[in-house]
């Protein structure tokens, strides 16, 4: 019996367990997830809850959600011995495994912001990027009188790196509404030289900031916050005052993977950005949010990238070359606001460009454009992760990005 051991049971990690349940024998193969808790989070709801989104649809099960066949197991991983292939857990319990997947993702760590974790934290300092952080910032928006509202992250990479302009975007819509726009000012603050990563796609979303009035503090590297001045202090001694902080803190992968030799400085696995084999040991495999691909920390990531895996893995333990190549596709709808978004395809490679998607000339949805429909599609998108993505199930768009649709900014484009 060979022993397959998953390591988190979030987006990546339950796909890819899905997915190789249903191609390897059970008599042959045991399948076992870890995971420290019993839920998995729907983690793009969270956007929408400080702004009183739908909040009955983030949580299931693990057990619902993992096929039949697939062994759970709960419990916090003190390390891993990948010469012996086993797993320690803070119990004392021992796991074998012949194949390990690391798939525990990342998380926001505001310990490692001096001033950050304190008092303030979850009163005038806020994330939403966790269940309780998103709910506490629902609770501060309602009783918010108007002042700085200051979005800010730490550095990057992070989850989900377009998170925080959709953010700011749906504040400065909610401010709008409730007919308090002109009593709240929005500082946006970032570690980049622009709105986002990719120059692209920087200038779509810097003009779109531009137009809401929103001010854009670039190159902003945070050495402390203090929290009983409100201010953000920068390495280069800039100063940003706030009345209500919402904050990006550091990301870093788990601890277990640094006490285990098995990650780089922000304890996330080296892997081959083509199959996510460790680049240190075959055996080990890490996927999501887990490695050190160049490519966005995003669910699309995980789910393109879970695609190529499956078929690399199947290979490999058969003693094959693994043939399948993962490019680094990543796409993310991007929230602005009053019922629409914009959408952005990309790889390692490409970077975001406008057009159609995923039908050139069809559509139906446009690339760096807001629409209604783009918006919708972000919504909707929730019941494709239950029903059909982290059910390992087939999802009709392909893993590796094409360029069909797509055109430079500069190029004319018929209707």
């Amino acid at each position: 019996m060979k022993r397959l051991v998953i390591l988190g049971a979030g987006t990546a990690g339950t796909t890819v367990a899905n997915k190789l349940r249903r191609r390897l024998p059970l008599d042959e193969w045991r399948i076992t997830v870890v995971d420290r808790d019993g839920d998995h989070l729907y983690q793009p709801g969270l956007l929408f809850v400080p702004f009183g989104g739908d909040e009955r649809h983030l949580l299931q099960p693990r057990r619902k959600v993992l096929r039949n066949g697939i062994l759970l197991l709960r419990g916090e991983i003190a390390k891993v011995d990948p010469e012996a292939k086993d797993v320690r857990f803070a119990d004392g319990q021992v796991l074998r495994y012949d194949y390990l997947v690391i798939a525990t993702g990342t998380s926001s760590r505001p310990d490692q912001t001096p001033g950050m974790l304190g008092p303030e934290w979850h009163r005038s300092i806020h994330d939403f990027y966790t269940y309780d952080g998103a709910f506490a910032l629902r609770e501060a928006l309602q009783g918010f009188t108007g002042g700085r509202l200051v979005v800010h992250v730490v550095d990057q990479p992070i989850k989900c790196p377009v998170a925080p302009l959709e953010f700011t975007f749906l504040a400065e819509a909610f401010f709008r509404r409730l007919g308090m726009r002109d009593q709240v000012e929005l500082v946006y603050v970032t570690p980049l030289d622009g709105a986002f990563t990719k120059p692209i796609a920087s200038r779509y979303l810097g003009r779109l900031l531009d137009e809401r009035k929103i001010a854009v503090e670039t190159d902003f590297l945070v050495e402390r916050v203090d929290a009983e001045r409100k201010t953000l202090v920068s390495y280069d001694e800039r100063e940003i005052g706030y009345d209500l902080l919402v904050t990006v803190p550091l990301n870093m992968g788990a601890d277990f993977v640094a006490a285990s030799g098995l990650g780089d400085e922000l304890n996330y696995v080296p892997v081959d950005k083509h199959t996510l084999q460790s680049t240190a040991y075959p055996d080990v495999f890490a996927v999501g949010d887990a490695n050190n691909l160049p490519t966005s920390k995003a669910g699309s990531v995980a789910h393109f990238s879970s695609e190529v895996f499956v078929e690399n893995f199947l290979q490999y333990v058969e003693g094959a070359a693994m043939t399948h190549r993962f490019d680094g596709h990543a796409n993310c709808f991007v929230e602005t606001g009053d019922g629409k978004a914009l959408l952005i395809d990309f790889n390692y490679d490409t970077e975001p460009l406008p057009g159609r998607f995923p039908l050139a000339g069809l559509g139906p949805l446009s690339l760096l454009r807001e629409t209604r429909l783009n918006h919708w599609g972000k919504v909707g998108f929730r019941w494709i992760y239950w029903h059909l993505l982290v059910k390992g199930r087939p999802l009709p768009v392909p893993a590796r990005m094409s360029m069909s649709g797509k055109h430079r900014p500069d190029e004319e484009v018929r209707p």
